[in-house]
C-alpha cells in the first residue's frame, strides 16, 4: 500500500469523502482528530460508515484510542460490526501491545471484511521515548501485523521539545532517528514500513520531495492528511516506466547469464542485492498496474 489518508471519527462526510478519493487506505481515525467529548459520537459515526459506504476499492482501518487511555476497547466493540480491514494501534510501546491488541480482537470477534481473514494491525511504533527502544522486538507480532509506522508529534511532546524541526523545516536530530528507526525495525520483521505525515499540505513540491526521499531510503508507502496529497504519494510510489524498464532488464540480463554472482550491464557491476531490488520493483508495479510515472 502506497497511501494512508487519516480522516476524523466524528466528521461522516470526510470518512466517506477518504474511502472513496483513491487512496490505497483510508484511516478512520478516533484518537488525535476527535475532542473527548465527542468520541462516543466518533465511534457510532465510524461504525456507521463502515457499515453503509462502499468501500470503492480503498481498505478501511480505523485508529482507535491508545491503551493509556482506557477507551481502546470501547473502540474496538462499536465497529466490530462494520468488518474493518485493519486497526491502527497508537503509542505501540512494544510488540507486546500489539499481542495484547491481537487478544482484544479476538476476544470482541472483530472480522475482517473477507470469510477466513483477518483483521490487520498497524502499530504507529514511535510516539513515546521508550518505545525506540523497542522497534526491533516486532518481528514477534503474529500474522495479524503488516506495518509499522512512525510520527514525530507525540513524541516531541514526549521528550519535552520545543519543535520537531530546524529553521528549514527538516526534523532534526531525534526524529530523523526515530523514522530511521521504524525503517529498520520494520524490514528486520518482515513487516512494511510507513513513513510519516508531511504536515503541509498545500506544499505539493514540498511533499514530492519527502515522498521521494522516503521511496529512495527503504519505505514503502506514507501517511497523508488531506486528500490532495493523495495524487502524489500514489505517482511517487507507482515504479515508473523508466525504473519497471530497467528492472526487467537487469533480471533478464541474470537469467541469461546463468544466474551468476555477478553480471556487467550498461557499464555497471550488478550483483544479488541489485538483482533482489529489481524483483521487488516488478512486484510493486504488478501490484498497482497503475499509470506509470513519468
Amino acid at each position: 500500500m502506497r497511501s494512508y489518508l487519516f480522516a476524523p471519527g466524528d466528521s461522516p462526510d470526510k470518512m466517506a469523502k477518504a474511502i472513496g478519493c483513491g487512496t490505497d487506505v483510508a484511516v478512520l481515525d478516533l484518537e488525535d482528530s476527535v475532542a473527548p467529548d465527542n468520541k462516543a459520537a466518533a465511534r457510532k459515526a465510524a461504525a456507521s460508515v463502515l457499515k453503509d459506504v462502499p468501500r470503492g476499492g480503498a481498505q478501511v482501518y480505523v485508529r482507535v484510542n491508545s491503551f493509556d487511555t482506557d477507551l481502546m476497547e470501547a473502540d474496538l466493540a462499536a465497529i466490530a460490526d462494520g468488518r474493518p480491514d485493519g486497526i491502527m494501534l497508537p503509542k505501540s510501546q512494544s510488540v507486546a501491545d500489539v499481542i495484547r491488541l491481537n487478544g482484544l480482537l479476538h476476544e470482541l470477534q472483530v472480522a475482517a471484511p473477507e470469510p477466513g481473514g483477518l483483521v490487520k494491525i498497524i502499530a504507529i511504533a514511535t510516539e513515546t521515548a521508550a518505545s525506540l527502544f523497542q522497534l526491533g522486538s516486532y518481528a514477534g507480532g503474529g500474522e495479524r501485523l503488516d506495518a509499522l509506522c512512525w510520527g514525530a508529534e507525540d513524541l516531541s511532546a514526549d521528550l519535552g521539545a520545543q519543535s520537531n524541526v530546524d529553521e528549514h523545516g527538516r526534523y532534526t536530530g531525534p526524529y530523523e532517528l526515530a523514522r530511521t528507526l521504524c525503517l529498520v525495525g520494520a524490514r528486520a520483521a518482515g513487516l512494511e514500513p510507513i513513513d510519516g505525515i508531511y504536515g503541509n499540505f498545500r506544499d505539493q513540491d514540498g511533499l514530492w520531495d519527502s515522498c521521494r526521499r522516503a521511496l529512495r531510503d527503504g519505505f514503502s508507502g506514507k501517511l497523508a492528511i488531506h486528500p490532495a496529497q493523495v495524487p502524489i504519494i500514489n505517482r511517487a510510489f507507482t515504479p515508473s516506466a523508466g525504473d519497471v524498464e530497467r528492472a526487467r532488464r537487469i533480471v533478464e540480463a541474470f537469467a541469461a547469464a546463468g544466474n551468476p554472482g555477478v553480471i556487467g550491464l550498461d557499464g555497471e557491476m550488478l550483483d544479488k542485492p541489485h538483482l533482489e531490488r529489481a524483483r521487488k520493483l516488478l512486484a510493486l508495479a504488478d501490484r498497482y498496474a497503475r499509470a506509470p510515472l513519468q
